[in-house]
Parts: C-alpha cells; structure tokens; sequence
C-alpha cells in the first residue's frame, strides 16, 4: 500500500470519526474509500468495523457530560445492542460472500436515504418529543416538572420497542453499520423522552460496543479460521482507520455541532452513490 492509499484512508478515517460522533454514517466515507482502493468487501467491513473502535470510544468519551445519570439507561440498552451485534457478526460470516456484495448496494442506499431524510427526522422527534411534554403538564395537576414526569411514567429504557429495536440495529451494526447510528438516534429520540443531544451520548457508546465486539469476533474467526471463511482483517488497514477515527472522534465531540450539517450530508450522499455506481459497474 502507496503513501496516497494512506492519506486517503486516513482522512476517510477522520471524516468518518467526526461524522460518526455527532451523526452517525460515517462508515458511508470508510467503506467505499476501502473498495475504491481495491479492498475485498468482506475484508473492508471487517477490518473498517474494528479501526472505528477507537473514534466510537473517543466520540462516547467526548460526550462524557450528556451521559451524566444515564448509566443505568446505557447499561440495559447494551444488554440488547450487544447481542444484536454478535448475532451480525456471526451473518457476516456466514453468508457466502457473493451474497455480501449482492447486499452492499442496498445496505449503502438505505444509510444514503437517511442521510438525507435525517433532518425531517429530526424535526419529526422533536416535535413529538414537545408534545409529549406539553401533554404531561396538562394532565399533572400538582405541578412537578416534565422530568420528573418522565421518569415516574416511562421506564428507564424509553417505550417497550426500545430495546427490540436496540437489538436490530444492534445486528445491522454487526453486520455492516453504515448509518447505524443515524438508525439509532431515530429509535431512540422517538421511544425516549430526553434531550437529543443526551440520546447522542448514548448513541455513541451503544455504537461503540457494537463495533467493538463485532470486530472481536472477526478477530477470532480471521486469525483461528473458524467457520470455514477465507476472510482476513488487514491490520495495516485496522490501524490507519483507527488513527483518523480517533482524531475524528475527539474533533466531532467537541466542534461537531458547528459544522456544516448540509455539507456533511452532501458529502456522505455523493461518496455512498459513487460507491453503489462502482459495485453495480465492477
């Protein structure tokens, strides 16, 4: 690998760190950024999956202060996300890898159209999310604050489905994670009544874990053989994407909110066709 392949993966690595802090989708950067550099898709999601790791850990830990008192939330939700992603991994794996590339094209689409709809998303969150407060003071006659509310009439974890859906994005992240956490702040701000930049917190660390112990089990499976695969995590690969991802994450965490949402979306949405143009073409 040249000194340009790199610099390119490293600055996917830095562009997918920041985004994945403070959006989520920043696999839509890494990923196509592998296969355009030759990569085999089921080694790029593999060794991509493990060199986010550390921006994950690194965007959770810039959000330090929005996950104050949330523990509880963050550990039962785990419990779900965890599996989910074990049970990804493990259809990564086994799924021929004709079937994998057939996927891809849908998978990067589906992370493209929620790039896109994201802002309507959110407004539609928020919106709720008002009106579900707005509700609780009406109907409280004694006068105790909207969180307090909350907390007396919602479990900890949000609406029954929230876990549910924990664990499917959980297997989607296992399995190839673009936009996982865009899926997730979707899941969470509608079933949760918090802050979003809270749920954010939230969904870094939940994106975090899933990441991380996806790439585990590829560890295992790639330098043991199990299951009969031929896949190989690339090291080098592991390494300069994790160096980017954790600059990334550091940076997002902490001036992300600043940056120009549209043309972070626009990036995303041009490299993730580009990407889906070139598997249809190769």
């Amino acid at each position: 690998m040249g000194t340009f392949e790199i610099v390119a993966i490293l600055l996917a690595g830095v562009g997918a760190g920041t985004i994945n802090a403070v959006v989520g989708s920043g696999t839509l950067i890494t990923f196509p950024t592998l296969l355009a550099l030759g990569v085999p898709p089921v080694t790029a999601n593999m060794s991509n999956s493990l060199g986010l790791v550390p921006g994950s850990v690194a965007g959770a830990v810039g959000y330090r202060r929005e996950l104050a008192g949330q523990r509880t939330r963050v550990l039962r939700l785990l419990i779900f996300s965890t599996a989910g992603g074990v049970l990804g991994a493990l259809l990564l794996l086994w799924l021929p890898p004709d079937a994998f590339e057939a996927v891809v094209p849908a998978l990067i689409l589906l992370g493209v159209v929620l790039v896109i709809v994201q802002p309507r998303l959110s407004r539609a969150v928020a919106a709720r999310t008002a009106a579900r407060e707005q509700a609780r003071e009406l109907a409280d006659p004694a006068g105790h604050p909207a969180g307090e509310q909350a907390a007396v009439r919602q479990p900890v974890t949000g609406a029954w489905w929230v876990p549910i859906a924990a664990f499917g994005t959980g297997v989607y992240g296992g399995y190839f994670g673009a936009a996982q956490g865009v899926i997730l702040m979707a899941v969470l701000g509608i079933g949760i009544s918090e802050s979003l930049q809270r749920l954010n917190g939230v969904k870094n660390v939940l994106v975090a874990v899933v990441n991380g112990v996806a790439g585990l089990i590829f560890v295992v499976v790639a330098e043991l053989g199990l299951l009969g695969t031929d896949a190989e995590v690339d090291w080098l690969l592991v390494l300069v994407i994790g160096v980017g991802a954790v600059i990334g994450g550091f940076l997002g965490a902490s001036v992300g909110r600043r940056l120009p949402a549209v043309a972070l979306r626009s990036v995303i949405v041009v490299v993730g066709l580009a990407a889906v143009v070139s598997i249809l073409l190769g």
